[in-house]
């Protein structure tokens, strides 16, 4: 039996699914969270990290379906069961032909975020495609480089009606290069934005720069920094976005934001 959430929304009882995508040449893969029932229904899209095995975040799927959304987890090129060169690799040939050259490295660098975001925008085509997804109501999150594939959407805007990015470039924000891309993508971005950190995260940067940027542009737009989570950097960084004692601490926000966006 549904259980009756808030904003008129119920329990989704979903499936999973491993789902194929086309992006440019190259056959992607993700999990998809998909209704058991028909309809139509709001769909939160959620770009990975760096991890070059990113699984199925069953912790996230959990918690959206739980709130009334079906949750699509696509998996970038060289990440998971996608074929292609993982990003990290690229990134490390980068460094190597730059000849110590940091400014052309981070340069680099925002061409390689710029190509995976190639994925992003193909994977949100897919999803629009699909007969079960209101169109009128997509969101997106990510976290770490996930969150810089958000940002980079945010920019391009695709129809989606708000962004949630965790810790966006917090392990690079010495990329300068980079910190001037996502200033200028929030900048460009016309549908809110809701950028989260933990205390503890690697650099909070991106919530004092693109913060800045969000608090200027006005709510809903903005920024929240929550208390340490975990014993280390890396805990306040990726598992405070993706496992279910984080999602309780930001969970409520979160589902607030979405609501009042998608209104």
């Amino acid at each position: 039996m549904s259980e009756e959430k808030p904003y008129g929304l119920k329990r989704l009882e979903t499936k999973v699914q491993l789902i194929s995508y086309q992006s440019g040449d190259m056959t992607l893969h993700g999990f998809l969270y998909a209704p058991r029932d028909g309809g139509r229904f709001p769909v939160v899209i959620y770009n990975h990290g760096s991890n070059r095995l990113p699984g199925e975040a069953s912790d996230l799927a959990e918690f959206y379906s739980s709130n009334g959304f079906v949750f699509f987890f696509p998996h970038r090129h060289g990440h998971g069961r996608s074929p292609g060169a993982y990003i990290s690799d690229l990134g490390a040939e980068a460094e190597r032909s730059s000849g110590g050259d940091v400014k052309l490295f981070w340069k680099q660098m925002v061409k390689l975020h710029e190509l995976y975001n190639e994925d992003v925008v193909a994977a949100v085509s897919w999803l629009r495609n699909q007969n079960f997804v209101d169109e009128s109501r997509i969101v997106m999150s990510g976290v770490s480089y996930g969150g810089i594939q958000t940002l980079l959407t945010a920019e391009k805007g695709l129809g989606i009606r708000s962004f949630i990015p965790f810790a966006p470039a917090a392990m690079t924000w010495a990329n300068t290069e980079l910190q001037k891309r996502l200033v200028e993508a929030v900048r460009k971005a016309e549908k809110p934005i809701f950028l989260i950190q933990a205390q503890n995260d690697f650099n909070l940067g991106p919530s004092q720069i693109l913060g800045a940027e969000l608090e200027r542009k006005g709510p809903p737009n903005q920024a929240k920094i929550y208390p340490s989570f975990g014993n280390s950097n890396q805990e306040g960084h990726g598992k405070f976005a993706t496992i279910k004692s984080g999602i309780e601490i930001w969970g409520p926000d979160v589902l607030d934001f979405i609501h009042r966006t998608l209104q």
